[in-house]
């Protein structure tokens, strides 16, 4: 991974740099804000071949007896994985007719009616199994999503074929869903008690729905292992790019720039952009601080969102993932009549168009007052993933630190779900629902 912030036009100060590698030093001796939450950082490298055998296993059951799994879970209970499985699957899988893995989708991250529905009916035609994420097993959304499709395996299947086709990752010793994992006797990983939702897609939470979609989890792994040795402790401030992104980042927002727009010129990282919303939303958005993370996909995007980035307010700036090298050619081919003014192209490989555009897209953001940090990776495959995701991570971690807000906390996501359960008339909240109705 290359990283280069010359199209920022900073330069940065032996202050911001030492903060940075302080900031990645309190990580490592965990005496920072949130410490608590720190098991993330060593994770890749302590993940043991014995956990990932188990992990293979359980897939491989699931595998075995199932060709649609449905994975329930909300925020960093379901976006990291969806991000890899985006990013390492053929978008265009369900047209083909040979499925040699099974598909993997997701409920429980929303409370829609249709949404669940559609689900449920297009379930009917296929052997379904689950995995159900969740430390608690109450989250309102995937809590009632589990409830529904629990219901449909065991009237399809019996209980005790139900406790063969539904694995559960839960707390590892307390909580609704461990209580009831235990009584029916479904297959259990544990969710770490010091890993917080946004930075566990390297535990079984995104590595178990991974691996049965066919994704080599072992590969993801050893690409967190490689970018976790590039940003350890000690790593001189040049040669680590995760206290780099977190600095830059910083000195934007100290100037005043204060929304970031990740993009790619790939369409199958946009859920990558989706996960890092999430991780840098959620982690530096409080205490009336904190940069606002915005995505586009690009270049459809430049249709769309284009126009506000090369002229609105200049309160933005960017961050590309380029990825280097594409899976497949594709060459533009002439054409006689050459109509549509293309034949200048004939020749050239779709990739190549496409890095002109990224590049020329990025002279004229920058030209127009728009910052822009470049992240270049080899190839989209699983190890390049797995470091991309570490990266982030880690730079995540300094860069709250940085800003001195605690990053692995979220007190404010708490809010809505008091107003809901009391306009729902849950029990305990009888008097919050009279005021709450009263203002309504």
């Amino acid at each position: 991974m290359k990283l280069d912030y010359a199209k920022t036009g900073l330069e940065i100060s032996a202050e911001m740099k030492a903060k940075a590698l302080a900031a990645n030093a309190l990580l490592h001796s965990g005496e920072g804000k949130g410490n608590d939450f720190l098991g993330w950082v060593n994770l890749p490298s302590s993940i043991t071949d014995e956990e990932l055998s188990a992990i293979e296993a359980v897939a491989a059951k699931l595998r075995e007896k199932c060709d649609l799994v449905i994975c329930i879970g909300i925020g960093g209970s379901y976006l990291g994985a969806k991000a890899v499985l985006e990013a390492m699957t053929d978008p265009f899988r369900l047209l083909k007719k040979a499925q040699n893995d099974p598909t993997v989708v997701f409920a429980g991250q929303n409370i829609s009616e249709d949404y669940i529905y559609s689900l449920m009916e297009a379930a009917e035609e296929h052997s379904i199994g689950a995995i159900v994420i969740s430390k608690s097993g109450t989250t309102t959304e995937p809590a009632i999503a589990f409830r529904l499709i629990k219901a449909a395996i065991e009237a399809r299947y019996g209980k005790a074929e139900a406790a063969e086709r539904i694995v559960a990752v839960t707390d590892q010793a307390r909580g609704a869903l461990k209580t009831l994992a235990t009584n029916e006797g479904y297959p259990t990983f544990v969710i770490p008690d010091n890993v917080g939702g946004r930075f566990s897609v390297l535990t079984p939470v995104g590595l178990l729905p991974l691996a049965v979609a066919g994704v080599d989890v072992r590969a993801l792994v050893a690409g967190a292992v490689q970018m976790e040795e590039q940003t350890k402790e000690g790593i001189a401030f040049e040669e680590n790019p995760a206290a780099i992104y977190a600095a830059v980042r910083n000195l934007l927002y100290a100037d005043g720039k204060k929304i970031e727009i990740l993009g790619s010129y790939e369409p199958q990282l946009q859920y990558i952009n989706e996960w890092w919303k999430q991780l840098y939303g959620e982690s530096e958005g409080k205490e009336g601080l904190g940069i606002f993370p915005a995505s586009v996909t690009l270049t459809a995007d430049l249709h769309s969102m284009g126009q506000y980035i090369q002229e609105g307010e200049r309160t933005l700036f960017e961050t590309i993932i380029s990825v280097a090298a594409p899976k497949n050619k594709v060459v533009v081919e002439a054409d006689e009549e050459n109509l549509d003014g293309l034949n200048f192209m004939a020749g050239k490989r779709i990739s190549e168009i496409n890095r002109m555009a990224e590049l020329g897209v990025q002279l004229a953001h920058v030209d127009g007052g728009v910052p822009n940090i470049r992240i270049e990776i080899p190839q989209i495959d699983e190890a390049t993933i797995g470091g991309l995701l570490y990266f982030f991570e880690k730079a995540c971690g300094i860069s709250g630190y940085i800003l001195g807000v605690n990053p692995f906390d979220q007190p404010g996501v708490e809010a809505y779900k008091k107003n809901m359960f009391a306009l729902l008339d849950k029990p305990g909240y009888e008097e919050a629902s009279k005021a709450i109705k009263a203002r309504l």
